[in-house]
């Protein structure tokens, strides 16, 4: 027998539905992800760590879950929501349900939600914390006493806890060190693919551990929480350019890379998460439809104070910077997802583009 079930806001907005996952209540920031399908992707992108993902289409389900479409070793999300669960699923892979899989898992999660009002109220009102109970009494004092996202790093609580080999490795290939601030798998075999030898390790290694390994060049991952929060990732970064080690990042790595060379970030109202998120090219003029999971933003004021570097890349949404390059260093980076896993593979040159530089 399903739960009735609530999502509390921090503001006291209510709104009720059914549990369908495991039997736990569960906190973190409300946020809303506009992508079609690719739901296992996102459940367990550890960027998401310490969020209540909202899934904007109305039937989520239908395909199940199998054991190829992770992105991590876990479900990394805090909590689940959508507008009507599939109790049936079909696909030739499935192995199981979408709602057994998050209750293996001991993740929250609740049907039945009004998630296009839900996705409005965010829009209009700003991701908030939140928190999916059982009941509605006490609920509204454990939301507000929750930690907010904002001067949180969350980067150390999902990277590796140690170094490890990805892939096919060949003295031929160049050796790439990935600092794993939260590193999507998709980004590792994309890396493993386009000629690397592909070695990762925690976010807050010393640049000499990896260089002295061997490393030829640098990959900054993907991440969730507040980017400047992440002290070591700066440290890591002006240690980058004072080497002159070719390096791309993405996501929170794009961040880290602003932040080291000067720039200051801030949380966006309700930030970037989808399959379907229009960046321009600035060099070509070319428009990529991108996937996209952040909750914070480089500053366009501070970035263009800072010499050497120009903006590659915007969002056409919002003009905020998508991406940036180094014009004296092999240095480059993108605030959206190349690697997709959900969404489309308009931006996978950049893959290339890096072995090039290398």
């Amino acid at each position: 027998m399903q739960k009735k079930a609530y999502l509390i806001l921090e503001d006291g907005m209510i709104f009720e539905g059914m549990s369908f996952g495991a039997d736990v209540e569960s906190l973190g920031e409300a946020v809303f992800n506009t992508s079609m399908s690719g739901y296992q992707e996102v459940l367990t992108d550890p960027s998401y760590c310490g969020q209540i993902v909202t899934m904007t289409y109305p039937m989520i389900g239908n395909y199940g879950v199998n054991e190829e479409d992770i992105e991590s070793g876990k479900v990394q999300v805090s909590g689940f929501v959508v507008k009507e669960y599939s109790k049936t699923y079909s696909n030739f892979r499935a192995t199981k349900s979408l709602g057994k899989y998050l209750e293996e898992n001991g993740i929250a999660a609740i049907e039945g939600v009004d998630t296009r009002k839900l996705t409005r109220y965010i829009r209009d009102k700003g991701a908030m914390r939140g928190g999916i109970f059982f009941a509605k009494e006490n609920g509204l004092e454990r939301v507000r006493a929750h930690a907010s996202m904002n001067g949180c790093d969350l980067a150390s609580v999902v990277m590796s806890k140690e170094a490890y080999d990805f892939g096919t490795h060949d003295a031929a290939k160049p050796k790439v060190a990935v600092f794993d601030f939260g590193v999507k798998t998709n980004i590792l075999r994309m890396l493993d693919a386009h000629g690397f030898s592909v070695r990762v390790y925690p976010g807050n290694t010393p640049l000499k551990k990896a260089v002295d390994e061997g490393a030829k060049c640098a990959f900054l991952s993907n991440g969730p929480g507040d980017p400047d929060a992440v002290g070591y990732g700066k440290t890591l970064v002006k240690d980058i350019v004072k080497e002159k080690l070719p390096c791309f990042g993405i996501c929170l790595g794009h961040q880290m890379i602003a932040l080291g060379l000067g720039a200051k970030t801030y949380k966006l109202k309700f930030g970037h998460r989808g399959g379907n998120q229009p960046v321009k090219n600035l060099e070509s003029g070319c428009v990529e439809i991108t996937s996209q999971n952040h909750g914070f933003s480089v500053d366009n004021a501070s970035m263009k104070k800072i010499p050497d570097i120009e903006i590659t890349h915007i969002n056409l949404n919002d003009q905020t910077i998508e991406g940036l390059r180094h014009t004296k260093l092999p240095l480059f980076s993108v605030q959206y997802h190349p690697e997709a896993n959900p969404g489309p593979h308009d931006s996978s040159y950049l893959f290339q583009t890096f072995r090039r530089m290398v």
